[in-house]
């Protein structure tokens, strides 16, 4: 089963592919993990990548599409996966279709910008694993350090409220339209994101099982 997770940023995408990966035994790829991990580490990719995401612009299409293809074909994705934070625009989504990838479901976590805001600004990243937190709705067990690695625990630049609000114009141009894509396919289901976690995980699971 091959998912894709659409949403703007900070609606929750992650979270509930985590909670979806756990359940079905598929792996998460974060597009965006890969990207920071590439950056991090000084690749090309990674390079090309950093101006991009410094000014909360998308990445170029050739950029994530080349590190996506080496992620699916690892053994791990053999049986399935989830995507997360890609495709992000019309353009990557053709490309997709082109790459010969079916995807199965598409999950829209909707979640209103007001309330995005005001979520980003508790979001927390390990530095050095990825892991996503937040202040209030997933906080780690130790102040500033990571539950899984040990690594520091950090507010990341693009998420400041003046990121977020160039990151929310951006997507309603660029990735929005993707839900008319995907509909017209008759492969979107939509999930109204609620307060508490848990209770948009069960949306999502319903969504997934229709």
């Amino acid at each position: 089963m091959n998912l894709i997770f659409l949403g703007a940023p900070g609606a929750g995408k992650g979270t509930q592919a985590e909670s979806v990966s756990t359940k079905y035994g598929l792996p998460a790829v974060s597009t965006g993990n890969m990207l920071r991990e590439a950056v991090k580490n000084g690749t090309e990719a990674g390079l090309k990548a950093k101006s991009f995401m410094d000014a909360g612009d998308l990445v170029p299409d050739e950029v994530v599409i080349g590190i996506l293809k080496d992620r699916i074909a690892l053994d791990d994705a053999k049986n399935g996966f989830i995507l997360d934070g890609f495709p992000r625009t019309v353009e990557q989504a053709e490309a997709l279709e082109r790459m010969g990838v079916n995807i199965d479901k598409v999950i829209n976590i909707h979640v209103a910008d007001e309330k995005i805001i005001a979520r980003m600004s508790g979001r927390r990243v390990c530095g050095d694993c990825g892991a996503s937190y937040h202040i209030e709705y997933k906080p780690v067990k130790t102040e500033g350090v990571c539950d899984l690695c040990k690594g520091e625990v950090v507010l990341r630049d693009d998420d400041k409220p003046e990121t977020v609000l160039m990151r929310l114009k951006t997507y309603h141009e660029k990735t929005a339209p993707l839900i008319e894509f995907y509909g017209n396919r008759g492969k979107l289901r939509t999930v109204e994101g609620q307060e508490e976690i848990k209770d948009t995980t069960k949306l999502t699971f319903e969504a997934i099982d229709v």
